[in-house]
């Protein structure tokens, strides 16, 4: 089944608690090569059938009014998945 990827990110002005507990976490593990960290949330909408252009509109609609807050978070990615691998087709 076709599977539709929504990426939701806090807005730059946002502080972000979580990217920066991480990004003090990487150097004591050893990943020194990261000045900062920004963390973000991934949502996999399963579609029933093809994904058409009304399908992606609705996918669109979901991430801005349910998938992500307005007013601290953006948008920055709706795409579909093109299979099970890590390929993907950009839906933007």
């Amino acid at each position: 089944m076709p599977r539709i990827v929504v990426d939701v990110m806090p807005k730059p002005e946002i502080l972000d608690p979580q990217g920066k507990a991480i990004v003090g976490a990487l150097p004591r593990l050893g990943f020194t090569a990261f000045s900062g960290v920004r963390q973000g949330k991934r949502f996999e909408l399963t579609v029933d059938g093809p994904v058409t252009d009304d399908v992606l509109e609705q996918a669109r609609t979901a991430a801005a009014t349910m998938l992500s807050n307005p007013v601290i978070e953006d948008v920055v990615n709706v795409e579909v998945l093109a299979d099970e691998s890590t390929e993907t087709v950009e839906a933007n």
